[in-house]
């Protein structure tokens, strides 16, 4: 349950290092997203077509976007949303051009993800399972560099978001995984996730979870 969660312990130094997404991050971040989610249609499109989304996203107003800094470098990252349907589909609208260039130039070089392409649209009908769909928060991406894992980091840029998120007034927010991917399960679990459902998404079983953050202890509501 998650009332019997206890509270995140935050570390001040760790905190210090988190700070919000800026522009000149966005090759970092393009790093890192690839090296964990390469196998993703985003990262299989190329590094121009990545850049170009995340370029979109900063200069969306639904948009939440942290990174981990350690020594001058960004070595982790997290991406979510106050609102999704609304914000992919104005970051779409408005950089439709740019975006159909890029995603062009990956079609040319790797023409199976054409199909994955086409899939994408239909993400928020798929995703929503057990009343997913009335929830526009969503924690989309979380990567960091392989030996930073373990050491609570991306708990704390998890609760960052989460204190945003809840900071602009939403209740609930809510990621899909993969099925297998244990990992992440244990985490949210962790976290008080509620398993909402499943769904089948880029061939693969997919789980849509759910967190109510003000019943949650570790979120700030501040």
């Amino acid at each position: 349950m998650v009332s019997r969660l206890t509270p995140f312990e935050v570390d001040p130094a760790v905190r210090a290092r988190i700070r919000p997404m800026r522009r000149d991050d966005i090759g970092a971040v393009c790093r890192l997203h690839s090296a964990a989610m390469g196998r993703s249609l985003w990262a299989r499109l190329g590094p121009s077509f990545l850049r170009t989304v995340y370029e979109g996203l900063l200069d969306h107003h639904d948009f939440l976007g942290f990174v981990y800094v350690d020594d001058g470098r960004v070595r982790g990252f997290i991406a979510g949303t106050a609102n999704g349907p609304r914000m992919f589909r104005e970051v779409l609208g408005r950089r439709a051009p740019a975006l159909a260039r890029a995603a062009l130039s990956g079609l040319l070089r790797s023409p199976r993800v054409a199909w994955p392409l086409f899939e994408t649209a239909l993400y928020f009908r798929r995703s929503d399972v057990g009343g997913a769909g009335a929830i526009p928060a969503e924690s989309m991406f979380c990567s960091f560099e392989p030996e930073l894992r373990g050491r609570r980091i991306s708990g704390l840029i998890n609760k960052i978001l989460f204190d945003e998120i809840a900071a602009r007034g939403e209740r609930q927010v809510k990621i899909t995984t993969e099925a297998d991917n244990d990992g992440a399960i244990r985490q949210l679990s962790s976290w008080g996730f509620e398993r909402l459902g499943c769904f089948r998404f880029y061939g693969k079983e997919m789980i849509t979870w759910r967190l109510d953050l003000l019943a949650c202890e570790r979120v700030d509501h501040a």
